[in-house]
C-alpha cells in the first residue's frame, strides 16, 4: 500500500545522478548545462535549510527528479532546479536569462508568480487565483508541471511542517492540485496527492482502511497475483500478446467509494484494479472480448475511451467484471502509447525517445485543452460561480451522447438535456423547451446516460428559467443561464428606472435624455446609462443622486468667505502671490509655489508642464496649500466650448453658467462654422469643485458638442503668449478634486 515515508537525506543528492537519469531517456541532453544550473542553484540557496533540517537545495533537486521521471526536456529540469531562486535568493530574471536563456527565465518567473498566489484564501480570492492559474497554464503548461511537482515533494515531506500548516496545505492540495492533476491526465499524481492529503486530513480513516486491507490480504492471500495469472492465461489462449498489471486501489480512492456508495469496507468489492497493455488498438478490443468471455461483465460499468477519448487525450477501455469468489475487479485495456498518455497526461507531449522529441499521436497539445478549459469558464463573471464551475469540471466524469445526425457530445456524469443543448450552442440551450431521448419525450431534468441519442426541441421566445441553474451539471450551461437571467433582470429594472428618471427630471425642469444619463453614468462611475437605469430600478441608487450627478444643488456657503489675500498657507509674512497664467490653479487643486523676482510667488498646479523649467532650481520651490473654507468666486478659468449654431443656444449656455453662480468675465469666438461655434469663455469660480460641477452640467447639454478646460502656453522664460483673443491656449483635461 502507498504512503510509506522515506528517510530524509542529510546532504544534497549528487548532480551526476540527475544527469544520468535525464540522459537515460534523452541521450542528447546537455549535461554541462544541467550541471551549471545545479551549481548555480546550490550557490544561491547556500545557507538555507528546510524545516526538516536538510539543506534547502534538496527540495529543487527532488522536484527536478520528479520531472525527469516524467521524461521532460532540459529547460523544464533546469527550471525545477532554479524555481525558487527569484523568490528566495538574490537571483534575478535577467541573470537567469543571460546564463540559461530567456525560455528558462520565463518559466522560472511563471513558477514564482504561481507560488505567490495564495490559493487557500477566501472563496472570491481563490476564484480569482484560479483564473490567474489558468492564464499561466495557457502561456506554458510546463510552469504548472513544475509547480505540481513542487507541491508533490512538499506533500511527501509535509511531516516537518506545523500541524496547522499541514492542514492548510493538505486542504489546498485536495481542493486544487489533485483535481488539476487529474484534469491534466496525470492520474498517478492525482492519486498520490489525494492520498498524502488524506493522511493529514483524516488520519484515523486512512489507518482504518489500511488495517482492514491488511486483514483482507491475510484472509484471502495474494488475490492480485492469482487474478493476474488467470488473465495472462486467458490472453495466451486467445493468442493476444499483452502485459498484465494489478494493484490495490489507494486508501483515499477506497474511502471515496465507501462514501459515495454508503457501504462499509466489507461490502466494497472493486478495490482491485488491473491494466492490460496490448500491442495495438485491435488487440485491445480482442482482449476485451476474451475477458468478457471468461468473466461476467458488470452492467453499467463499461466505458470506451478509445473510440471517445477524454479532452486531455486519455484513451482506454474500462470494464468491471466479477472475478474469483464474486469479487468485482476493474480492468483497463490500452496500448503502450495510450498508457503513456494515461500515466503522464499532458506531460507526454514532451516525450523523448533516443534523444529526439517523440510525437505520441494520442498526446493532446497542452494549449488546446487549456484553451478549451478556459473557454468553459470565460463567461463566468461572478467569482464564486466561476470557482463552482471550475471545481465541477475538475471532478466530472463523462458520458457520451449523440445528436440526431450522429455527432458525439461529451458531458459530465449527471448532465441533462439542457446541458446537451448548451454544449451544441448557447442559442439552442437557451431556447430549449423539451427533449427526446432515444425517440421518447422526457422532462428537461432527466439525467443522460452513455450512448443515448438526444434531440433538443426549441421555441422562439423561450428564455432560460431560474430553476435551470439547479438542474444543469456543466459549468458552461450554468454560466450561460446566469448571464441570461442577469440580462433579463437588468432589462426589467432598466424599464422601471427610465420611468423613475423621467418623472424625477421633469420635476426639476429637465429631461432625462440619453446624453444626460451617459453623463450621470460617467460621474457615478457606472459602466453605462443602462446600468444607471437598472440600479435606479433596483433602488440601489436614488433619482436624486442621478440628478445631483448632473445638476447638483448649490451648496450653501457656511460662515465667512476666505478672501483672496488669505487664500494660501505657506507664504512668508508679507509675501505676495499670483496664480500662474499657464495653469490657473483653483482652490482644491494641489499646488506649489515658485519664487519670482519682483512678483513674489507664482502659484502653479502640481502637474503643470511649466514646472519642468525649474527642476534644477529647488531653492525657488515653496510648499503651499489652499486655506480650508469657502473661497471667494474670483478665480478666473478659461473654458473652450463647441456649441450648435442655433438661435438661443448661446443664451441658454450663459444662463446655465449663471445658475452655477459663475460670473462670465470674457467671451470670444475663435471659430465660426455654419453648424457650430467654437468659443473661449472666461469664468470666475470659487474652487475646482464648482468648475467640475459646471463642466458636468454643460457636458450634459444636448447643444454642447465638446467642452474642455483651456490652459495658456508660455514662451521660454515664462512669458504669457497672450489672452484668449490670440487663440493660443492648449486643451487639457478637467482637474478633479
Amino acid at each position: 500500500m502507498p504512503g510509506q515515508s522515506t528517510p530524509v537525506p542529510l546532504s544534497v543528492p549528487d548532480v551526476e545522478e540527475l544527469v544520468a537519469l535525464v540522459a537515460s531517456y534523452n541521450p542528447k541532453s546537455n549535461g554541462d548545462r544541467l550541471r551549471a544550473a545545479y551549481a548555480y542553484g546550490m550557490s544561491m540557496h547556500e545557507g538555507q535549510f528546510r524545516q526538516s533540517g536538510e539543506p534547502y537545495f534538496c527540495h529543487p533537486v527532488a522536484v527536478a527528479r520528479i520531472l525527469a521521471e516524467q521524461r521532460l526536456d532540459d529547460d523544464t529540469i533546469i527550471t525545477a532546479l532554479l524555481h525558487d531562486t527569484i523568490e528566495d535568493t538574490k537571483a534575478s530574471y535577467s541573470e537567469i536569462s543571460s546564463r540559461f536563456g530567456e525560455e528558462v527565465a520565463m518559466l522560472v518567473d511563471g513558477v514564482t508568480k504561481l507560488t505567490n498566489l495564495q490559493l487557500s484564501s477566501l472563496e472570491t480570492k481563490q476564484a480569482e487565483n484560479f483564473r490567474k492559474l489558468f492564464m499561466a497554464m495557457t502561456k506554458d503548461v510546463r510552469v504548472i508541471l513544475v509547480k505540481m511537482s513542487d507541491r508533490l515533494h512538499n506533500m511527501r515531506t509535509i511531516d516537518s511542517m506545523r500541524k496547522e500548516k499541514q492542514q492548510q496545505k493538505a486542504r489546498e492540495t485536495m481542493d486544487i492540485y489533485a483535481p488539476l492533476a487529474g484534469r491534466m491526465g496525470m492520474q498517478w499524481m492525482r492519486e498520490e496527492l489525494e492520498d498524502l492529503s488524506f493522511r493529514v486530513l483524516n488520519p484515523e480513516a486512512r489507518k482504518s482502511i489500511m488495517v482492514r486491507f491488511i486483514k483482507l490480504q491475510r484472509e484471502t492471500g495474494d488475490v492480485i497475483e492469482r487474478i493476474m495469472k488467470d488473465m495472462r492465461k486467458v490472453l495466451r489462449k486467445a493468442k493476444i500478446q499483452a502485459d498484465v498489471y494489478g494493484r490495490a486501489k489507494k486508501p483515499y480512492s477506497i474511502w471515496r467509494k465507501m462514501e459515495e456508495k454508503q457501504q462499509g469496507f466489507s461490502r466494497l468489492s472493486d478495490i482491485y484494479g488491473f491494466r492490460i497493455i496490448a500491442r495495438n488498438e485491435m488487440d485491445c478490443y480482442r482482449a476485451l472480448g476474451a475477458i468478457h468471455q471468461r468473466w461476467r461483465a458488470v452492467p453499467g460499468r463499461f466505458k470506451d475511451y478509445i473510440s471517445q477519448p477524454k479532452t486531455n487525450g486519455y484513451r482506454s477501455i474500462h470494464t468491471t467484471v466479477s472475478g474469483r469468489d464474486g469479487k468485482r475487479v476493474e480492468v483497463q485495456i490500452r496500448t503502450s502509447e495510450m498508457h503513456d498518455v494515461a500515466e503522464r497526461g499532458v506531460a507526454a507531449h514532451w516525450s523523448y525517445r533516443d534523444g529526439m522529441r517523440y510525437e505520441n499521436k494520442f498526446a493532446v497539445a497542452p494549449t488546446e485543452w487549456i484553451a478549451a478549459l478556459q473557454d468553459t469558464f470565460a463567461s463566468e463573471e461572478n467569482h464564486e460561480e466561476f470557482l463552482d464551475a471550475v471545481k465541477l469540471e475538475m471532478y466530472s466524469d463523462q458520458v457520451f451522447c449523440f445528436t440526431p445526425k450522429g455527432e458525439v457530445i461529451k458531458l459530465p456524469k449527471g448532465a441533462t438535456p439542457i446541458d446537451f443543448g448548451y454544449a451544441i450552442h448557447t442559442r439552442i440551450g437557451s431556447r430549449c423547451v423539451s427533449a427526446r431521448v432515444d425517440g421518447v419525450r422526457v422532462p428537461l431534468w432527466t439525467r443522460l446516460k452513455n450512448g443515448q441519442s438526444v434531440e433538443i426541441i426549441t421555441a422562439e421566445g423561450q428564455e432560460p428559467q431560474a430553476t435551470w441553474v439547479d438542474i444543469v451539471k456543466t459549468g458552461r450551461a450554468r454560466a450561460a443561464i446566469r448571464r441570461s437571467l442577469r440580462e433579463a433582470e437588468s432589462e426589467r429594472f432598466a424599464k422601471l428606472g427610465r420611468e423613475l428618471a423621467r418623472a424625477a427630471f421633469e420635476h426639476v425642469g429637465r429631461k432625462a435624455t440619453d446624453k444626460v444619463l451617459d453623463t450621470a453614468a460617467k460621474t457615478l462611475g457606472l459602466d453605462s446609462r443602462l446600468e444607471v437605469l437598472a440600479q435606479l430600478g433596483r433602488a440601489e441608487i436614488t433619482a436624486q443622486e442621478v440628478i445631483n450627478a448632473v445638476y447638483p444643488e448649490l451648496q450653501k456657503v457656511q460662515g465667512d468667505l476666505v478672501p483672496y489675500r488669505r487664500a494660501l498657507i505657506g507664504l512668508e509674512p508679507g509675501q505676495s502671490f499670483e496664480r500662474a497664467k499657464c495653469c490657473e490653479p483653483l482652490p482644491g487643486e494641489r499646488i506649489v509655489g515658485i519664487t519670482q523676482r519682483g512678483k513674489g510667488v507664482i502659484v502653479h498646479a502640481i502637474n503643470c508642464d511649466e514646472l519642468a523649467a525649474y527642476e534644477d532650481q529647488p531653492q525657488r520651490w515653496v510648499d503651499l496649500h489652499w486655506h480650508s473654507g469657502t473661497h471667494e468666486a474670483v478665480y478666473s478659468v478659461t473654458l473652450e466650448l463647441t456649441i450648435g449654431n442655433d438661435a438661443g443656444v448661446l443664451g441658454r449656455i450663459c444662463t446655465l453658467i449663471g445658475e452655477k453662480k459663475a460670473n462670465i468675465s470674457d467671451l470670444e469666438f475663435v471659430d465660426r462654422k455654419p453648424d457650430f461655434y467654437r468659443l473661449l469663455v472666461r469664468v470666475e469660480l470659487r474652487d475646482v469643485e464648482q468648475l467640475h460641477s459646471l463642466m458636468v452640467m454643460l457636458e450634459a447639454e444636448s447643444d454642447v458638442a465638446a467642452i474642455s478646460r483651456h490652459r495658456a502656453t508660455l514662451l521660454p522664460g515664462g512669458a504669457d503668449l497672450g489672452g484668449p483673443s490670440r487663440n493660443v491656449r492648449a486643451k487639457a483635461g478637467v482637474q478633479t478634486p
